[in-house]
């Protein structure tokens, strides 16, 4: 029987939901264990597709300042949701965008704790709404996650979830053609219509990725657009956004991030709306999978509860960021000597 995560405070829903979770300010550095075929993957103790469609419509129905949208279908005829916060066509719009990719699960974790804490109706939240429109787009790829899809997982680790869509497509890589109807409706019905100025997208990369040259294991990795065809001011917003968000990560004490090594396609989304929409845009790629047909991509459960919070604290600092607009002074010069993403780890670990 699945175990629902519980939506309030941190704490309280990672004891509700049984994942482990250490106060910060004990250093782990997300030094769980990888999978390695010796934990027991609990799937479970994610949100189903019912279930997060059941709390998004709960809180809707609830909360003034979210209006939930079903802006398009997946293969598989799911719905696709987009939660709304704030129409002023004054102020900057930030979209949140996680798990593309059906197997890249606690973006979407984070993401739902997210929208949970704007509807809190706080002074706080609603000081924070009166200067930024924030969308979140909580998990696209709808029926990977599902593990509803047109092939085997036979060779997954869990098989319960998968990279790819109901049609084996990568989501992320379809963001020039957009023949998928998750893409497509993204598009069409989120980006075109809504003109976001900033973007993140949520990642999940393998679990032994380490800083640099070091044996040092990261929670995550950051990158700002690449393609040649993004305008410099486009990419110089990428890169404070990449600095609000570092420094949210580093200065906490449970999580390190390097700079993540990615291609400069515009099939990808943080090349691709970049450069057609001028849209700032940040890849965050955190540790580990819940599922893969590489034991090593796949996480042990007992960082799951830092990886979650780390989700949270991003977007809350650049929503925090961007409406305050002290996004706009932040130093973008670690950019320079952030150590690239590797995979460096002793062969004694």
């Amino acid at each position: 029987m699945k175990k629902k995560l519980m939506i309030g405070a941190l704490s309280s829903v990672l004891v509700a939901s049984g994942i482990s979770y250490t106060a910060p300010g004990v250093s782990v550095l997300a030094d769980g264990p990888d999978y390695k075929g010796n934990e027991t993957i609990k799937n479970e103790r994610l949100h189903s597709y019912e279930e997060m469609a059941s709390m998004l419509e709960h809180l809707d129905q609830k909360s003034d300042a979210l209006s939930l949208e079903v802006f398009g279908q997946s293969v598989k005829g799911r719905d696709l949701y987009l939660a709304k916060f704030g129409n002023n066509e004054d102020n900057p719009t930030v979209l949140y965008l996680t798990q593309q990719h059906g197997n890249e699960t606690l973006t979407t974790e984070g993401a739902l704790q997210f929208i949970k804490h704007l509807t809190s109706n706080s002074k706080e939240v609603n000081e924070l709404l009166e200067n930024v429109n924030i969308l979140v787009v909580p998990r696209l790829n709808v029926d990977g996650a599902e593990g509803d899809v047109d092939f085997s997982l036979d060779d997954y680790v869990s098989g319960t979830h998968t990279r790819y869509n109901a049609n084996g497509v990568d989501l992320n890589r379809d963001h020039v053609d957009r023949n998928q109807p998750e893409t497509k409706a993204l598009h069409e019905n989120v980006l075109q219509e809504y003109m976001p100025d900033y973007m993140i997208d949520l990642h999940h990369q393998g679990a032994e990725t380490t800083l640099g040259d070091t044996d040092e294991l990261v929670s995550g990795s950051i990158l700002y657009p690449t393609n040649e065809e993004v305008d410099p001011e486009v990419v110089e917003k990428s890169k404070q956004l990449g600095a609000v968000l570092y420094n949210t990560v580093e200065s906490r004490g449970f999580g390190t991030l390097s700079k993540y090594i990615g291609g400069s396609a515009q099939t990808i989304s943080r090349n691709g709306l970049a450069a057609e929409y001028g849209i700032a845009t940040l890849l965050f790629e955190m540790r580990g999978m819940a599922d893969h047909y590489r034991e090593d991509y796949v996480l042990g459960q007992k960082s799951n509860g830092y990886l979650i919070k780390q989700a949270v604290i991003s977007l809350e600092a650049t929503a925090k960021a961007i409406a305050d607009g002290s996004i706009e002074e932040v130093d973008t010069s670690f950019w320079d000597t952030l150590p690239e993403s590797s995979y460096n780890r002793s062969e004694s670990e």
